[in-house]
């Protein structure tokens, strides 16, 4: 009966032998040319002792000299791993424990020579002599078999032609790992640099064939499919001029991401294929570097508390959840109304989404009785409030919603902390609070103040956070604009001109954490988002990286919608604050009973202008709860 070659891997033995025979026969041809280093190291040297007189040598000395030479290479080499694979072959690390070696040898065979000069007749400069003659050619001969390896890479039929942009370190350990792994699904076929003094550089036998102004031309020199950005904190400026200057020439443009995540479990392929860069998108065009958290203040404020989340399913709140999870709150309540976006945040955090948690909450903020009831139970010490409407549009539809949820809501909110004499509150807002022209923008300006408000009655620190668009949150613009392309089109921008501040969610998140660490009373917390960005080049720029010809319409700005907007209000006083991206403003307090529904609808519909759809004035006379 047959079994089947195959070992516990998977793999047939036949291939594994195959496989692991060639390294273990460079391992003992390697021994075997170092023992023939010595015997010719040996001989030179005691040519050159006698001044090529051969007949002054004696050869059965020498001989005797040669075995204690080669044996001590051997063992000194065994001992030192030289033989047993433990070195990159042709490293530096190798180079060291070659020239210790040798060094051994040459100890030892000095030694020997001393003492039985008498017995071998042989001069005791010879051993000195030799060292320098065996240590040379053994380098020499693993510089000659790296050589040949690298020079003759073997890759797949299917391997893309690939550029490195950057002949760094980054780039040097990319192009090594190419030209090393035979199953490498990318063939390094140049360098790109502009640094001036790289021109003439080869790494592992890849040239530097010029800078990033000759770019296209080298592209279409080498044929090549894919570039790989390999350069430690690449600005997006740069980047986005890279991607410019490559557009329209089919090429992929990869890049590497942050050490932490090179070296992340789940970044590296399964089959040790090279996985370490990933394809850029549009959050790396128009994105930012992310601000650093201190997180040593964090934990001062966050662990060991109770900690409550509205808004715990959204995007935002999720990953404020996520994000809080790792500081070690002694409870971390998730409250939200929508019990799907409740299961998937339990799934991220926790690993499943039974929903049996007793801090997995299901409540609506414009239920006063209920947040009373919930606060009063569970005594949150910190509270973020992420729960709220946020489609400038719909909202511009239906403003009387925004006042219940994004007014009233956060004012039911406001009032349960302060039952329970919560520490440390922080209100998510949005820079459409700056100077409002929608009715979003105007309820969220109303939160601001609220905060400002109780923070005042309190005494505690409530503080509210402001920052622009969250790329990837649900409803955002480039959800929409992919599902525009995937069905084919067209893609629907409001202005030609029109911009707009981005930030990722976890940025987002890191400053809303953040707030609570330096945030004072009444505080609104803005984040430094860097320059403005033209949503019509953002939109090419996905309909390139699409590869499909899209249409873009022009739809028309909408009521009260802003062509740019402006982080700090015309009425606020913007001041720096500890944090070197991070400033503040100041809220003014609103007292709740000076609520009035009316008047805020009246304010909407002013700013809306006279082609805004028409508000619904008839629940005027709602009350504001306080």
């Amino acid at each position: 009966m047959n079994t089947p070659n195959i070992t516990v891997d998977g793999r047939p033995t036949a291939a594994r032998r195959d496989h692991d025979r060639k390294p273990l026969l460079w391992l003992w041809s390697q021994a075997i040319l170092d023992s023939l280093a010595w015997i010719v190291a040996l001989f030179l040297a005691v040519l050159l002792r006698y001044e090529l007189d051969i007949g002054l040598i004696n050869f059965a000395g020498l001989g005797v000299l040669i075995a204690i030479a080669v044996a001590t290479q051997l063992i000194a080499g065994w001992y030192m791993a030289l033989y047993r694979g433990r070195y990159t072959f042709g490293s530096i690390h190798e180079a060291r424990v070659l020239i210790a070696v040798t060094l051994i040898v040459c100890v030892v065979t000095s030694i020997v020579l001393s003492i039985f000069i008498g017995e071998l007749h042989v001069a005791r400069s010879v051993a000195v002599i030799a060292f320098p003659f065996a240590a040379l050619t053994m380098a020499a001969v693993r510089y000659a078999k790296r050589l040949y390896v690298e020079g003759k890479p073997t890759f797949g039929d299917e391997a893309q032609r690939t550029l490195i942009y950057g002949a760094g370190f980054l780039g040097n350990s990319l192009v090594h790992r190419m030209v090393q792994d035979p199953e490498s699904p990318y063939v390094p076929m140049g360098l790109i640099d502009d640094d001036p003094t790289k021109k003439h550089l080869r790494l592992s036998s890849v040239g530097v064939l010029g800078g990033g102004s000759n770019l296209p031309e080298i592209i279409k020199r080498t044929k090549s499919t894919v570039i790989v950005l390999a350069m430690a904190h690449l600005s997006t400026k740069r980047i986005r001029e890279i991607s410019e200057s490559v557009s329209g020439l089919g090429v992929k443009v990869l890049l590497l991401p942050p050490l932490q995540d090179m070296l992340s479990p789940d970044v590296n392929d399964s089959k040790g294929g090279l996985k370490d860069f990933r394809e850029m998108d549009v959050a790396d065009l128009i994105g930012r570097a992310p601000v650093e958290t201190e997180v040593d203040e964090i934990a001062g404020y966050v662990r060991g508390k109770r900690v409550l989340v509205t808004g715990a399913g959204g995007s935002i709140g999720s990953e404020l959840c996520r994000q809080l999870h790792g500081f070690g709150p002694s409870a971390l309540i998730m409250l939200d109304r929508d019990e799907s976006g409740l299961q998937q945040t339990q799934l991220s955090i926790i690993g499943n989404g039974l929903l049996e948690d007793h801090n997995v909450v299901l409540a609506d903020i414009r239920d006063a009785e209920s947040l009373n009831t919930i606060f009063a139970e569970r005594r949150p010490e910190v509270v973020f409030h992420a729960a709220a409407l946020k489609h400038a549009p719909l909202l511009q539809m239906y403003p009387q919603e925004g006042w219940k949820t994004n007014v009233l809501g956060s004012l039911n909110v406001l009032q349960a902390a302060r039952s329970v004499g919560v520490e440390t509150y922080v209100n998510v807002s949005t820079d459409k609070a700056a100077s409002p022209t929608t009715a979003l923008g105007h309820s969220k300006r109303a939160a601001e103040k609220l905060t400002s408000w109780m923070a005042g009655e309190t005494g505690n620190r409530y503080v509210s956070v402001r920052f622009g668009n969250v790329l990837g949150s649900r409803g955002s613009m480039l959800p929409l604009f992919t599902e525009q392309i995937n069905r084919g089109g067209p893609v629907t921008v409001t202005h030609p001109d029109i911009t707009r501040f981005f930030m990722t969610i976890p940025e987002a998140c890191q400053l809303v954490i953040q707030a609570g660490a330096i945030g004072h009373g009444g505080d609104v917390l803005i984040l430094d988002m860097g320059e403005p960005v033209r949503i019509m080049d953002v939109a090419k720029r996905m309909i390139e990286m699409s590869g499909r010809k899209i249409e873009i319409q022009i739809s028309g700005l909408r009521p009260s919608e802003k062509l740019h907007e402006q982080l700090t209000g015309d009425d606020e006083v913007q001041a720096s604050d500890s944090h070197p991206k991070i400033s503040h403003t100041h809220a003014e307090p609103l007292n709740p009973r000076d609520l009035d529904l009316a008047l805020w609808l009246q304010r909407c519909k002013d700013e809306a202008g006279p082609e805004a759809p028409s508000i619904d004035e008839s629940d005027g006379d709602v009350a504001a709860g306080a």
